[in-house]
Parts: C-alpha cells; structure tokens; sequence
C-alpha cells in the first residue's frame, strides 16, 4: 500500500501540464477578480457615502458655479460633477457653428445630460462584465481539470493493472479537488456581481433623477455667472 499522505503538494506533484495549467488559469482568474471586487467595493462605499450629501449641498447651494464646484469637490468618484459640468457648459456658453449648434436649446442640453449619463453608467458597470465571464467560466474551467486528472488516474491504474480502493480514491479525490478550486473562483465573482448590480440600479437611479432636475433648472433658458439662487429641486427629488 502506498503510504505516502495524499494533499495538495501530492496532487500538484502528480499533475502533468493540462492540470497545472489549468490550476494557473484559475489563480488568475482569482486574484483578477478579487482585485475587480476590492476596486468596485472601495468606489461603491465612497459613492454611498458621498453622493447624498453631494447632491444636498448641490441644490442647496446659491448659485449655480458654486453648486457644480461643490459637487466636482464632493464626489470623489466623478459620478455626478460630469452631468453638472456638461450641463452648466451648455446652458452658459454660446452656440457653436457645428450641426449640434444649430439644435434648439432645449435639446442640446438633453443630448448632453443623455452622454454623460451613458458615461457614468459604463464607469459604473467597469469590471462587472469580468466578473460575470469568472463567475460563469470558472467551473466549467475545473471541471475540465477534474475530468482530465480523473483520466489520468484511470490511465495510471489501468496500466499497473491493481484495481484497489487505495489505488483509486487517492488520484481521483486529488482530481476533485479541481472542481472544489473552482468554485471557490466562481461564488466569489457571482455574488460580488450580483451586489455590484444591485449597487449600480440605485445610483442610477439617483443620476437619472438628478439630470431630470438639472434639466428642469436650466432648460428654460440660459443662466451664465450672474444667476441667481439655484432653483430648489422638483417636487419628489
């Protein structure tokens, strides 16, 4: 009977290079994906922090520069400030001679509001589509290292022609151990997702509300350094 302990370092030892390659490529996948799952994390909480009280101090502000630099200033993650900046450049600044000059106020500033939007939410949804690819890859991707290093146990045993218990479960739980490493790659992923989209509808949400409210201050016309008191929000923002 073979006495050697069967772990890890023993499972590594008798892989050949489908399986280590396939133990590399979800390490990879891990590591990426943790680093995905920090940097989203981090940016959500200060955008949770941050953004309600942003956008208070923005309405509650007397004027309109003062309103978007305190938001540039108040929003680390630049969520919010674009759609102010963009904003404030169309309703102050003069028409161009360019084919998006010659559209009616009104209209240019939707089309601006509407860029930035699209913008932000490609900032938000950054890294979320590695996340779902890791999480809907990764097992399949052990799977395959499960059955290639079952293969090649069965290969081991069929060519020293013993079929024993010892000789079986030994290779064949080492190869599990494949499927085990990658589901611990994928739940990781899926559930980060999953929290990260839920996240991301929020504060979309938010940012749709507050273009709509923008749009409202400044569509009826154009309000350069000298405006007044910034118009409080409609009713229900």
């Amino acid at each position: 009977m073979d006495d050697r302990p069967l772990g890890l370092m023993h499972f590594w030892q008798a892989g050949d290079a489908v399986t280590h390659s396939v133990a590399w490529l979800l390490l990879a996948m891990s590591i990426a994906s943790w680093y995905v799952i920090l940097a989203r994390g981090w940016a959500a909480w200060r955008l949770r922090r941050s953004g309600p009280a942003a956008l208070e101090r923005f309405w509650a502000a007397r004027t309109l520069d003062e309103a978007v630099e305190g938001l540039v200033r108040d929003d680390p993650e630049r969520v919010f400030a674009p759609l102010a900046e963009q904003a404030r450049r169309i309703a102050t600044g003069p028409a161009d001679g360019s084919l998006a000059g010659t559209v009616e106020h009104g209209e240019r500033l939707t089309r601006a509001l509407r860029q930035e939007m699209a913008r932000s939410s490609a900032k938000l949804e950054s890294g979320l589509t590695f996340l779902a690819s890791v999480g809907s890859t990764s097992p399949f991707i052990g799977l395959f290292g499960t059955v290639w290093g079952i293969y090649h146990a069965l290969i081991g045993i069929a060519s020293s022609g013993q079929v024993m218990i010892d000789k079986v479960a030994g290779p064949v739980g080492e190869a599990l151990v494949m499927t085990a490493a990658g589901l611990a790659v994928a739940i990781p992923a899926v559930l980060a997702y999953n929290a990260f989209t839920r996240l991301n509808r929020a504060v979309l949400a938010d940012l749709d509300g507050f273009a709509h409210d923008v749009r409202a201050l400044l569509a009826g016309g154009r309000r350069g350094a000298e405006a007044g008191p910034a118009a409080e929000p409609p009713a229900g923002r």
